[in-house]
């Protein structure tokens, strides 16, 4: 079940309710201190295998959260879309982050709060907010996960390894060497935060703690679990967040927060990650060989490895996931190609009539426009989507098998460049819905294709919260 589809039984009346009598006011003083009494009772009789676990995402339009319990089952979960707010002719997006962290936080049904005993974040990788390292409070606006800073190149690539990570104009390296250079850039008492980072930051209020992953595209070294000598020797090295493993506890939620919503009295605030690997952690695949196909608008690939994977050439690069890696690749082709030809309701039907047990002879290669990375590095390849038959099931059966052996290529591909081979193929996306389209990747692929159970990030943030809370010393628990 999607955490955005649960039912909410929370209060809402510490946002709405406006009573206009004495009598309405006594009534909702009243609940408050029921509500508060009941908090502190559930505090001191709530034993461990009560406890519940919050996650955030915040994802590219808006932010969700989900409350699991130590089984996984999801007790809460909601969304949120972003408040725009204007500052200076542009968004103001730390006002609208902040305010929609704080409205989830409202949102976690009352009776629960006090059972949740620890939260993660995660957030949109690359997404960067230079702060002052004393208030928090930040230095310039945030420079978006997917805006560029192409004047920043040439510097990032005279001291980088070549083909690195970090050589990308979107990049968070090139995001902060560009503000770096800027003439109202207050270097001495800056600090970097990623968008994770500096939510929860406003929850635990210790400055500069990063993870290995929001931290990998400004250089960081997850398989020396240290940033690199060519960074350490930069001037803006001082800017840097000190590093741990995504779902690793950074201490007790502040006093403030923990009282104005009830939390756990002990609840802590846990390292986060990436939105896109939040999502995998949501899947549960958690051995090596197990895969998330993700069929959005594009096709991409993440797949658990026991070896890690860079190439440049295809855009493949590697995440740490504890003592695996996790490696990916986007195709450009996918579902943005088949709305271009046809309507959901078409797709719908039109799949019905296919027969996935046999092989389609049409072979095209569905693009949007010109140029292909992942698994074919070609920035000038056309789309191939002729000739077309009359018949638009067979149209479509032909442009659904060859996306196929497009994943199929590209596993192939990841394989040849020394990951662990794939053996599962768990399905995230709008795509993950068309039964018969699974069945062509499952024969096409050769391997089990099913749906995942969960795809929600702010599963896999809760999932990080468990983990962040259960690495714990017992000693840590019992406060001695």
């Amino acid at each position: 079940m999607r955490a955005s589809s649960i039912h909410h039984h929370h209060l809402t009346w510490s946002s709405s309710f406006w009573p206009s009598t004495f009598r309405q006011v006594r009534k909702r003083c009243c609940r408050v201190m029921e509500l508060t009494i009941g908090a502190e009772k559930a505090n001191v009789d709530a034993k461990e295998d009560e406890w519940l676990y919050l996650g955030l995402d915040f994802g590219t339009s808006g932010a969700r959260y989900a409350v699991i319990d130590k089984q996984g089952t999801i007790r809460a979960g909601g969304k949120r879309e972003y408040p725009l707010y204007l500052s200076k002719e542009s968004t103001d997006w730390i006002r609208s982050w902040k305010e929609t962290l704080f409205l989830l936080l409202e949102d976690v049904p009352v009776d629960i709060r006090p059972l949740v005993t620890s939260v993660s974040i995660d957030g949109t990788s690359a997404t960067t907010i230079l702060v002052d390292s004393s208030t928090g409070e930040p230095l310039c606006r945030p420079i978006l996960y997917n805006e560029s800073c192409p004047d920043a190149l040439p510097a990032v690539r005279s001291v980088a390894p070549p083909n690195h990570t970090v050589c990308s104009g979107s990049s968070t390296l090139c995001k902060v060497v560009s503000w770096w250079n800027s003439d109202c850039s207050d270097k001495k008492s800056a600090v970097l935060s990623h968008q994770a980072d500096w939510l929860l930051w406003l929850l635990h209020g210790k400055l500069g703690v990063s993870d290995y992953n929001n931290a990998l595209k400004v250089g960081y070294d997850p398989e020396l679990d240290s940033y690199p000598p060519w960074l350490l020797s930069q001037p803006y090295s001082r800017v840097l967040p000190s590093v741990l493993a995504p779902g690793t506890a950074i201490g007790t939620i502040k006093e403030d927060v923990r009282e104005q919503y009830g939390f756990h009295k002990d609840c802590m605030v846990c390292t986060g990650t990436t939105d896109s690997i939040a999502a995998f952690v949501a899947a549960q695949a958690t051995q090596p060989g197990k895969a998330v196909t993700s069929l959005g608008s594009t096709l991409a690939i993440k797949l658990l490895s026991t070896t890690r994977v860079e190439d440049a050439r295809f855009g493949v690069y590697s995440h740490r996931l504890d003592d695996k890696w996790l490696v990916g690749g986007a195709s450009n082709t996918g579902g943005a190609v088949l709305r271009q030809i046809f309507t959901d309701e078409q797709l719908e039907k039109l799949s019905e009539q296919i027969d996935p047990l046999e092989a389609s002879p049409l072979d095209y290669y569905p693009l949007q426009g010109l140029g292909e990375r992942f698994p074919v590095a070609d920035p000038n390849m056309a789309p191939r989507l002729h000739p077309r038959p009359d018949d638009d099931v067979e149209y479509l059966h032909g442009i659904l098998e060859s996306i196929a052996r497009i994943e199929a290529k590209a596993y192939g591909l990841l394989k040849d460049l020394g990951a662990t081979q794939a053996d599962e193929v768990f399905t995230a996306g709008g795509g993950a819905k068309n039964r018969k389209w699974m069945k062509i990747r499952e024969r096409v692929l050769g391997l089990p294709v099913s749906r995942a159970v969960q795809t929600e990030a702010a599963y896999g943030a809760a999932l990080l919260a468990l983990k962040g809370r259960q690495d714990i010393p017992r000693d840590r628990l019992d406060g001695n």
